[in-house]
């Protein structure tokens, strides 16, 4: 469990990052517990990510805005795998755990189609329960009785069992869905379709079939979010676009950007010039990025704008 906390001119912040029980993994990915009491609302752009988003909220609630869909304000958040980016704002004071999980991982917690949750954040508890799963009030009653507990490592030790338990109720996840999203990660998304459900013993229909179903995304266009996901971090260490493309599979540097702008609203060169600017003026609160090591996320100006066109539309 690793802790941070700070405060300064804007107000108090805590997280707190921890790995599930290894009997969870590699289905669910991390937590991070998530404490701010700021001095007003605070914005940043999701981008899409090779995993599904579990927020319990325990106090606060986020308003989130995606392209084509209404603004949606919960206090509790399910987010399957998306092909757009997202804006997320919340008013200042935040209190709960952010929990990353596989797509596979989440079909069998919810029991629910996770194609029918593709770019739509929705209120976990609206979704029916796996059977035997009990009430329909499950993830509510979950975030009381963690915000009840004293300590961050008494919630996720409940956290652990839960999930344990919740996994053990649901609809079991199939294991050639669980090596074909493992080996379309482990590339990058660079694998090509036909050859990966060669390798899992299935035709093309059937692996895309059942990637709506368990993954949310054909593995075509998962292997898109996949390779986005990468094309964000390798500028970090230092390769060029041209490197960059080609090491994600893009045809060229127009490619890139092109996708690039279509699942997150800017430019490759956008993105890093508006990370840059904000490293160079730190403000003292947590890195918003949901992946450690990833560059996953933009913390927007009050007022959730930003200087290239798509994202502002967002908000």
């Amino acid at each position: 469990m690793v802790a941070r906390s700070g405060r300064g001119p804007r107000g108090s912040w805590e997280t707190v990052a921890a790995r599930p029980h290894p009997r969870l993994r590699p289905g669910v990915i991390s937590y991070r517990g998530i404490r701010l009491a700021l001095d007003g609302p605070r914005s940043r752009l999701e981008t899409p990510i090779g995993a599904a988003t579990l927020l319990l909220g325990f106090e606060g609630s986020v308003r989130i805005a995606r392209p084509g869909r209404p603004p949606t304000t919960l206090e509790s958040v399910y987010s399957g795998l998306n092909t757009t980016a997202a804006v997320g704002e919340h008013g200042g004071r935040i209190f709960g755990i952010e929990i990353l999980l596989t797509p596979w991982a989440a079909f069998t917690l919810f029991g629910a189609s996770q194609y029918e949750l593709t770019n739509r954040p929705v209120d976990p508890d609206e979704l029916p329960p796996p059977t035997g799963r009990g009430g329909r009030a499950d993830v509510a009653e979950l975030a009381a009785a963690l915000a009840a507990l004293p300590g961050w490592a008494d919630r996720f030790r409940l956290l652990d069992d839960v999930l344990a338990r919740w996994t053990q109720t649901g609809p079991a996840s199939s294991v050639r869905v669980v090596r074909a999203w493992s080996l379309l990660r482990r590339s990058g998304g660079a694998v090509p379709v036909a050859r990966l459900a060669d390798e899992v013993g299935w035709s093309v229909r059937q692996l895309e079939n059942r990637f709506r179903e368990q993954i949310g995304l054909g593995p075509k266009a998962a292997a898109r979010v996949l390779r986005l996901q990468r094309a964000r971090r390798l500028p970090a260490s230092g390769r060029s676009a041209a490197e960059t493309a080609a090491l994600c599979g893009f045809y060229d540097q127009a490619h890139l950007s092109g996708d690039f702008r279509a699942m997150t609203g800017c430019t490759p060169r956008e993105f890093a010039a508006a990370r840059g600017a904000v490293a160079a003026t730190p403000s003292g609160l947590p890195g918003a990025d949901r992946m450690t090591g990833e560059a996953t996320s933009l913390v927007l100006s009050p007022n959730g704008s930003a200087h290239f066109s798509k994202t502002g539309r967002i908000a």
